[in-house]
């Protein structure tokens, strides 16, 4: 399998990956495929980056089919990514994880048509809202356990969360795509060029690790029988740890009690609390980024219809300048 983009034939046939075409590419599976065919139930779930469906088979049980965007991982990234979800539960932290295939002794499949896809099983849960203080520093623990797993190997790789990636790269992507209009670029660049400055001397000797990387409320689910697990490490970095903290707090009082929580199983590295605004900011550069790198998916162009707008990066824009007052 190359590790490079698979360039524009895998690109169409991704774009038109329809039901039928799921099911066919699972059923030809040389493992599954052989022993269970599917009954013509196939659900799309909600996913902008991946293709994803819910299958139904013969025997009653469903499946989740997760097909990989054609030339955003490589075969390894992929395979990382896997790697760090099956030793997360070889440490008992919950966590759903791809189905392991035997005889292949391999978690990643691939179509004929050169899509990496895997298989899921269907876990039941919700996503959790309203956290009380409680919830939350169980759920601090649970992130500290998953960290301590983190820590132990590198992943080589996989993208590296740092002012360069996030911040310099994406500003440059949005600059030269045309996209900003052009009397609002030097007010983005007013605002970046002190800010990646400043985040430059916080990220200095920060320690970075194997984390989540997209660790929000969407990305856990809860059932009564097994409490927290954690989904989707589709966005898996090599960042600061309390990356995967911000993200579930709404207020700083949430972020209090998930970090209480944490404490009693790991220590943040010191100024982690201090990075936290600085992600925050870097978070909102690289999401445009993203969907800029997507936007000729019909998709994209479906759910942000107003992203080519001047409307949308004056607002975007004076989001920033705001984020970066309150890093000041």
């Amino acid at each position: 399998m190359s590790e490079l983009s698979w360039g524009s034939g895998p690109t169409r046939f991704f774009f038109d990956l329809t039901p039928d075409r799921v099911m066919d590419a699972v059923e030809r599976d040389p493992v599954l495929g052989k022993k269970e065919r599917c009954t013509g139930f196939c659900q799309p779930l909600a996913s902008f980056e991946n293709r994803v469906y819910e299958i139904e088979f013969e025997n009653g049980t469903r499946k989740i089919a997760k097909f990989y965007r054609p030339g955003r991982w490589s075969e390894s990234q992929i395979r990382e990514e896997h790697e760090f979800m099956l030793e997360i539960q070889d440490s008992e932290v919950p966590v759903v994880v791809p189905d392991w295939f035997e005889r292949e002794g391999d978690t990643l499949r691939q179509t004929p048509e050169g899509l990496f896809y895997c298989l899921y099983p269907k876990v039941g849960g919700r996503q959790p809202e309203d956290l009380s203080p409680e919830r939350l520093e169980q759920l601090g623990r649970l992130i500290a356990r998953m960290h301590s797993v983190g820590i132990r190997r590198q992943a080589p790789t996989r993208v590296r969360l740092t002012p360069d990636t996030y911040g310099r790269a994406s500003i440059g992507f949005l600059g030269a795509s045309g996209r900003i209009p052009g009397p609002l670029e030097t007010r983005i660049l007013a605002v970046m060029d002190p800010l990646l400055g400043l985040a430059d001397e916080r990220f200095r000797n920060h320690p970075l690790q194997r984390i989540h990387g997209d660790c929000h409320a969407g990305n856990l689910l809860w059932n009564e029988r097994n409490g927290f697990f954690f989904i989707d490490f589709d966005d898996m970095v090599t960042g600061p740890p309390v990356q995967d903290l911000w993200l579930l707090a709404p207020d700083d009082d949430s972020l209090h009690h998930l970090v209480e929580g944490y404490l009693q199983m790991k220590d943040l590295p010191p100024g982690s609390l201090a990075l936290v605004e600085i992600l925050r900011a870097l978070r909102m550069v690289h999401y445009a980024t993203w969907i800029a790198k997507r936007y000729e998916d019909p998709a994209f162009q479906k759910a942000f219809p107003h992203f080519e707008s001047p409307r949308y990066w004056e607002e975007w824009t004076a989001d920033l300048e705001r984020q970066a007052e309150r890093i000041k």
